[in-house]
C-alpha cells in the first residue's frame, strides 16, 4: 500500500493532501463509526503529544467527504492524571461543540475478554469493545522511545489497554506492563487492534527520548499518512535516522 511523506506547511493544507494521496476520502466516505487516536501519554505539550490542531485537520477531512461518528479517544498512560484532565488541558474539549465529536476516555471504557493462543506475552487480552466496532484512526507525534526505540501509529495502540488489569503490581505508570516486554507487547497487542488508517506528525520530532530531550533539528517538516500502520512506522523510523530492521516489532 502506498505511504504518502509530505512536507508539512500547516496541518489543514498537509494532512489534506497526505490523505488525498492514498485515497483516504473513499475509504472514509464508507464508514459510519470513526475512532480518533492521538498520543496524549500525559500533559506534556507538542511535540510529546498529539496536539489539538492535527486531530482537528482530520475532523475536518473526515467531516468533507462523510457524516461518520466521530470520537476522538485515549487511555493516558500519566501516574497521577486521569484521561478527560488532559484532553481539556490539552484543548481537546473544544472538539466537542466545535466539531460535534465526542471524547472518550479508553481507561474506563467498557471492555470485552480476547483470546489468540498465538499471542507469546497476551494470549487473552480485556480491550475496549469500541476498539472493534469502530475505523481506528492513529494519530501519534513522531517521537524516539527509550524502550520501544521508536513510538509511531503502531505503540500508539497502547492506549486502548486498560490500566485495571496493564498497569502492574505498582499501579503507577498505567501501561507497566508493557515494560517488561515492550517489542513483543505491541506484537500481541496490533495482533487483536491495528490502526486502520494513520496519520504521523512529523512536522518536529523527538529525536532522544518520548517525554522530552531534544527536538530533532532541523526538524523532519513532514506529515506522513498510509493504511499499513507497518510501513508508516517503518518510514517514519527512518525518518528519524534509525534502521526499522534493528526495531524488533517492526521487524
Amino acid at each position: 500500500m502506498k505511504i504518502s511523506t509530505r512536507e508539512f506547511s500547516s496541518y489543514k493544507e498537509s494532512i489534506a493532501q497526505a490523505l488525498d494521496e492514498i485515497d483516504a476520502g473513499e475509504v472514509l466516505a464508507k464508514e459510519g463509526k470513526i475512532l480518533i487516536k492521538p498520543n496524549l501519554v500525559n500533559a506534556s505539550p507538542f511535540p510529546v503529544t498529539t496536539p489539538v490542531e492535527c486531530c482537528e485537520a482530520i475532523i475536518e477531512y473526515i467531516r468533507a467527504c462523510s457524516d461518520a461518528e466521530i470520537v476522538v479517544a485515549e487511555g493516558c498512560g500519566d501516574a497521577v492524571l486521569e484521561t478527560g484532565q488532559i484532553f481539556s488541558k490539552l484543548g481537546y474539549d473544544e472538539l466537542v461543540g466545535k466539531h460535534n465529536v465526542s471524547l472518550l476516555d479508553l481507561n474506563h471504557a467498557p471492555l470485552v475478554k480476547k483470546h489468540n493462543p498465538n499471542c507469546r506475552v497476551f494470549p487473552d487480552m480485556m480491550l475496549p469493545e469500541i476498539a472493534f466496532s469502530h475505523y481506528i484512526i492513529s494519530v501519534p507525534v513522531l517521537k524516539a522511545h527509550s524502550l520501544a526505540t521508536i513510538t509511531g501509529a503502531l505503540k500508539n495502540m497502547m492506549g486502548f489497554a486498560p490500566p485495571k488489569y496493564y498497569s502492574g503490581s505498582h499501579g503507577t505508570w498505567k501501561k507497566a506492563v508493557f515494560h517488561n516486554q515492550m517489542h513483543q507487547s505491541i506484537d500481541d497487542l496490533c495482533c487483536y487492534i491495528r490502526p486502520d488508517l494513520s496519520v504521523v506528525d512529523a512536522s518536529v520530532g523527538l529525536a532522544d527520548f518520548h517525554l522530552g530531550g531534544n527536538e530533532c533539528h532541523p526538524p523532519v517538516n513532514k506529515i506522513i499518512a498510509g493504511f499499513d500502520a507497518l510501513e508508516v512506522d517503518r518510514t517514519s523510523a527512518l525518518l528519524l535516522g534509525i534502521d526499522w530492521r534493528d526495531v524488533p516489532h517492526l521487524r
